[in-house]
This record gives C-alpha cells, sequence and structure tokens, in this order.
C-alpha cells in the first residue's frame, strides 16, 4: 500500500520547526530529510525515524519496527503524537544533529 501523498504534506508540516524539511518520493513511499539528511522514511502512512542516541528517549524499544521487509528497524512514531508539532519538530531536529554529516 502506497502512502496518501496528504500524509506525507502533514508530516512535512508538523515537522517544519526542526529546520529545512523535505520528502522525496522513493518507489511510492517517501523519505523525510532535515537539513539534507535523511531522518524518517514515511511508509504505508507511517512514520518511521531512525534510531539513534537522540531518538531513542522520546519512544522506547517496544515502537521499532521496520518500514519494509528486510529493513534495519526504525522507531514508528505512532499517529497520537502527530499532532504535537512541538513533539515532532524536537524529535526530528535531535535525530538530525545526531547524524553525521552528509559526504561531499
Amino acid at each position: 500500500m502506497a502512502t496518501d501523498k496528504r500524509t506525507v504534506e502533514f508530516l512535512a508540516e508538523q515537522t517544519a520547526g526542526a529546520g529545512n524539511i523535505r520528502t522525496r518520493a522513493m518507489f511510492g513511499e517517501y523519505a523525510l530529510y532535515c537539513d539534507d539528511k535523511v531522518v524518517a522514511l514515511i511508509c504505508d502512512d507511517q512514520l518511521y525515524v531512525k534510531i539513534t542516541s537522540a531518538s531513542r528517549p522520546y519512544l522506547d524499544e517496544s515502537y521499532d519496527y521496520p518500514a519494509y521487509p528486510g529493513a534495519k528497524p526504525s522507531i514508528r512514531v505512532p499517529e497520537d503524537y502527530w499532532d504535537d508539532a512541538a513533539w515532532m519538530a524536537r524529535l526530528i531536529r535531535e535525530t538530525a544533529d545526531s547524524l553525521p554529516a552528509k559526504k561531499a
């Protein structure tokens, strides 16, 4: 099942406070970028944030799932959290900050 474009737009809006947010279509699903770093995937209308030392305190291991078959686990953020734009922006900002800089 492909992700609805409205879900992608909503998640981009909710995380806009984190920095330069953009999305990119990939095989019917989407990558969410913050300041040119891939911080999350949006697959099957679900948000999967990369697991880092910064993102882990937001949700424990019980929220870890692969975004698609064969993928490494990510933190699946429940929809109940999506309406809290400040919380979402902090999660994305701190995740981006904890990832290595983009290679030249």
